[in-house]
């Protein structure tokens, strides 16, 4: 069958990492999808869409007929380090890596990484949920992720990543946006001075991250793996259904009120998520500005401006 990316996916790697570098890449994902399904003995049902962003999702099943979900990962989005979280994770939280100890899964496809993984609902995320049942479960979900990470890992941290995205804000050219990206620049630096907490973060956390399954309720899935700071990882959920947040009379008062009743029920320091929400927040909008997508962009941005 043939293995054709989703537009999100295509979208997404090319704003992440270079239109050049991603179209080198899906350009031989046929090849690479077809060499990771045939080593593991695999039958392809579908190509899942809207799908993930970082990666190829292929529903499958095994030789004894289990199903399964392969994830397949172009080499620029460090396949080894979701690989890694989620065998320490080992199914507490998130989704189970099926082939963890499979020395054979983890030997290079031609020009990727791939991933067996348990089959959840992808059609049913957390998204599917009232707005207070949703943040609940995502709370309950997100605490069991927040481990010590393995000795020896590789994981950057919440400093180093957050430094290569304050460099890029910071040549951002629209001075109507200054005074925000100033804000979330000294939030940011203000953080990582003050910060020692070290636990293993999901790094993308949100409640399209989180589906349905059998074995638990809800799992986590796609993480983009750093260690650093429990509130680090609490910005992208406090921000979820922003559209909704925007299209409401009572938004600014709504957005504040989330980011001080998420800190509460995982007993984080309050200003130390809105400071987070606020940097990853204005970071993900001029980002997508600059990539033209203005409206989500200004969705974004108005958000911010709340915190």
């Amino acid at each position: 069958m043939g293995f054709e990316p989703p537009q999100r996916l295509v979208r997404t790697l090319g704003e992440r990492y270079g239109e050049t570098t991603a179209a080198e890449w899906l350009g031989q994902l046929p090849g690479i999808a077809g060499e990771a399904v045939a080593r593991r003995g695999l039958e392809v049902e579908r190509v899942m869409a809207p799908g993930g962003r970082s990666g190829l999702v292929l529903l499958v099943r095994r030789s004894d007929g289990s199903p399964a979900t392969l994830k397949i990962v172009p080499p620029f989005a460090a396949p080894s380090l979701e690989r890694a979280a989620l065998a320490h994770w080992k199914g507490w939280g998130a989704v189970e890596l099926l082939d963890a100890g499979d020395d054979a899964a983890h030997a290079p496809d031609s020009a990727g990484g791939a991933l067996l993984l348990e089959r959840l609902h992808p059609e049913v995320s957390l998204r599917s949920l009232p707005e207070a049942k949703s943040l609940l479960e995502a709370a309950g979900t997100v605490r069991r992720l927040w481990v010590e990470p393995p000795r020896g890992h590789g994981f950057e941290t919440v400093a180093e990543r957050t430094a290569r995205e304050a460099a890029a804000l910071r040549t951002t050219a629209d001075d109507t946006l200054a005074p925000l990206v100033s804000a979330a620049l000294s939030a940011r630096d203000e953080l990582c001075a003050s910060a020692s907490e070290v636990r293993l973060l999901h790094g993308a956390f949100g409640q399209g991250k989180v589906l349905a399954g059998d074995r638990a309720p809800w799992l986590a899935v796609g993480p983009e793996p750093l260690v650093g700071e429990r509130a680090y990882d609490l910005a992208r959920l406090v921000r979820d259904r922003v559209e909704d947040l925007v299209a409401a009379s009572s938004g600014a008062s709504s957005a504040r009120r989330r980011v001080n009743r998420l800190a509460d029920s995982l007993d984080l320091d309050r200003e130390r998520v809105r400071g987070w929400t606020l940097f990853r927040a204005v970071e993900s909008g001029v980002r997508t500005l600059r990539a033209g997508r203005r409206q989500s962009a200004e969705l974004l941005l108005e958000f911010a401006g709340w915190l």
